[in-house]
């Protein structure tokens, strides 16, 4: 009897066996390695959990339709992605240091070299500027009609340009364009200023549109950067670094200690043609956190680390 139901065992097993089997194929062939194995998951892209900061200017309207109030639409929406991707935090603070992207412009990105180490010393990793050249809308109505139904076009182009803190120079510019269309059915003698805020929610939409759009070149600018810290203070044997919790810096974390790299000029026209990368010093270990984003290190090895060093993950 014990045989008899081990056999039915052994056969009941089988057949789920097969069973799942037939229907994992009938969702699609079954992958498997020379070993028999199923083939593990593309990895993602690799994120060391350390964000660097940003310095996000307010964006400026060129276009003739929205103000600046697509500006500050464009502004804030990347702000929103940006947090979102949970890789970067925004500075309140770079407004102080740098101004406005209009400004930017107006001096033709002198500033951003000038006011480039200034940046370094508060932390900041790279500037994000930009503006919007186009936004425009375009209706088409039904002419005959109580209900009339009114379709809307609508097309933006959002320049966005990245300035790389460290080497002291821009090294991103992009134009992407964001479009959306929408149809709805109007009542005839419908107010003007109901068709002003339809229009107007149409132009902040498609500049949303464009903005979500440079995230994934956003992110793959930035993982191209290295983060670098500051030493902001010695006291005793403890080494205080202005990143911390809020930076994704972990406890036991080991970090390099390196000067300030030299700026190097063409010869010839006299421009500036980047920043050559500063000697290691030593490395720290982080100990503990202090304030809302600041850390504490004690000295790993090397020696001679001194107030306004820069650090790097090791």
């Amino acid at each position: 009897m014990a045989f008899t139901s081990s056999s039915k065992f052994l056969k009941i097993l089988v057949m789920g066996v097969f069973l799942f089997e037939t229907l994992a194929c009938s969702r699609g062939v079954i992958e498997r390695t020379n070993q028999g194995r199923r083939p593990r998951k593309k990895a993602r892209r690799y994120f060391n959990g350390v964000k660097k900061k940003v310095a996000l200017l307010t964006f400026f309207n060129e276009a003739p339709y929205g103000g600046q109030d697509l500006g500050i639409t464009a502004t804030e929406e990347l702000r929103k992605e940006l947090s979102r991707t949970r890789e970067f935090v925004v500075d309140p603070m770079a407004k102080k240091i740098f101004g406005s992207s209009k400004e930017i412009y107006a001096g033709g990105g002198v500033k951003l070299v000038q006011l480039a180490r200034k940046a370094k010393v508060a932390g900041v990793n790279f500037v994000l500027f930009g503006r919007i050249i186009e936004a425009r809308i375009r209706e088409k109505t039904d002419e005959i009609g109580v209900v009339r139904e009114t379709k809307s076009y609508t097309e933006s182009k959002v320049e966005i340009r990245i300035f790389d803190v460290n080497s002291n120079k821009e090294i991103y510019t992009d134009t992407i364009r964001g479009y959306t269309d929408d149809a709805n059915f109007r009542f005839f003698g419908q107010n003007r200023e109901d068709r002003l805020t339809y229009r107007r929610e149409l132009l902040r939409y498609s500049i949303r549109v464009a903005v979500r759009k440079s995230i994934p070149r956003i992110l793959k600018i930035s993982a191209k950067l290295d983060w670098v810290g500051r030493v902001a203070r010695i006291l005793g044997n403890k080494i205080y670094i202005n990143a911390g919790r809020k930076s994704g810096i972990q406890v036991s974390d080991i970090l390099k200690v390196i000067t300030e790299g030299q700026e190097v000029f063409d010869p010839e026209t006299g421009a500036l043609i980047g920043v050559s990368k500063g000697e290691v010093k030593g490395t720290i270990e982080i100990i503990d956190y202090f304030g809302p984003d600041g850390s504490i290190a004690i000295l790993h090895s090397g020696g001679s680390v001194l107030e306004g060093d820069f650090v790097q993950l090791y």
